[in-house]
């Protein structure tokens, strides 16, 4: 059984009683721990006064251990609960083995008194096609945790604040004052959490004013080069610009960001060829190997981008391969981090949906690279 985040308090707060199994899987931490820690007071409420951790970590884990402990009884309490934690997602093929004879247990009513919890990272989709985790989804719940995208922020962070009986102000300047703490505190969900709390201590409940988050939220923001370059797909100029910036601060390699530019770059031009040879956009996407989050993102540029933009943009990216791996290059900065910005402008100037011309936000760009 599948369930949402949002769906597991109403799951274990329903009176049908715990289930045996429960797999959570997700690379948002604080999500992780708040998923697992309503689990564990459920089974606390249930009776489970023992608490087992299993930590896999090496491919000589034991795991003749787990299987003993959902047999053995308990000398202190009438239940138990054990957890699993594989941060690899990847148990081998011992663990794998194992994992499914505990789910065969568990789907065939054979877990009496134990509850088991397994905690995974983000598993891609091989992984998830495994023998070993359709054993886990089949046999009991699993929850997958997906990181709160830049989209979703200010909702959550409202919600959040709801919680602890606070709010921002109505119409345009509430949302405002949220997307201001969305930008402070963007992929750094743990910080985030921490800022609002704080929120909470600082100030009584009821209504927050700008010039109050303002003064109370710090600079906690943390990115990853992924969303850097969707965020250049989906034209968004300011916010790229000030995540191109935050990965430069935060000691990220320029290699790495290049690369991710240039490999969408890359699938435009493959999903554009492949249109033109009449393949369905779907097919398009999934034979260039464009999914998720970045799906939209790349479908939304196929449709801005023209052949030859693409062709240019590609011949700018080699260019600044070159920069970001110590070359120079006629009439391209030297400092591979301004070679990336350049590179970011010139799609952003296709991306961003308007049309082609001269503004505040984005320079005049040489295309003729």
């Amino acid at each position: 059984m599948q369930l949402r985040p949002e769906q597991l308090g109403a799951h274990l707060a329903s009176g049908r009683g715990l289930q045996s199994l429960y797999t959570l899987h997700g690379d948002e931490p604080l999500l992780i721990q708040e998923a697992g820690d309503a689990i564990r007071a459920a089974a606390r409420a249930a009776g489970c006064a023992e608490r087992e951790v299993f930590h896999v970590a090496g491919a000589h884990f034991d795991w003749s251990g787990v299987l003993g402990a959902t047999q053995e009884m308990s000398l202190f309490s009438a239940a138990r609960l054990l957890e699993i934690r594989v941060p690899s997602g990847k148990p081998g093929k011992d663990g794998g083995e194992a994992l499914q004879r505990l789910a065969a247990r568990a789907q065939a009513g054979a877990l009496e008194g134990v509850t088991v919890l397994v905690i995974l990272p983000q598993l891609d989709r091989t992984q998830q096609q495994s023998a070993w985790f359709t054993a886990l989804d089949a046999a009991g719940a699993s929850v997958r945790i997906e990181p709160v995208e830049r989209a979703a922020l200010p909702a959550w962070i409202a919600r959040r604040l709801a919680a602890q009986q606070q709010r921002v102000r109505e119409g345009e300047e509430g949302q405002r004052t949220l997307a201001f703490f969305a930008d402070r505190v963007e992929g750094n969900l743990l910080a985030a959490h921490q800022e609002i709390r704080k929120l909470g201590l600082l100030y009584p409940p009821g209504e927050l004013g700008a010039e109050q988050v303002e003064s109370a939220v710090l600079n906690v923001a943390r990115y990853d080069v992924r969303q850097f370059a969707e965020a250049v797909l989906a034209g968004q100029v300011e916010r790229a610009l000030r995540m191109l910036d935050g990965l430069r601060s935060e000691g990220e390699s320029p290699v790495s960001v290049h690369w991710q530019l240039a490999d969408n770059l890359r699938a435009i031009a493959r999903v554009r060829a492949a249109l033109a040879n009449g393949q369905p956009l779907p097919v398009a996407l999934g034979a260039a190997r464009v999914w998720g989050p970045r799906q939209r993102a790349v479908e939304r540029a196929v449709g801005l981008v023209g052949d030859r933009a693409v062709a240019r943009l590609i011949v700018a990216a080699s260019l600044c391969d070159g920069i970001v791996k110590g070359l120079t290059r006629p009439d391209w900065p030297e400092d591979p981090w301004d070679a990336l910005r350049r590179l970011a402008l010139m799609t952003l100037h296709f991306t961003r949906g308007r049309p082609a011309g001269r503004d505040a936000a984005t320079p005049a760009l040489v295309l003729s690279a």
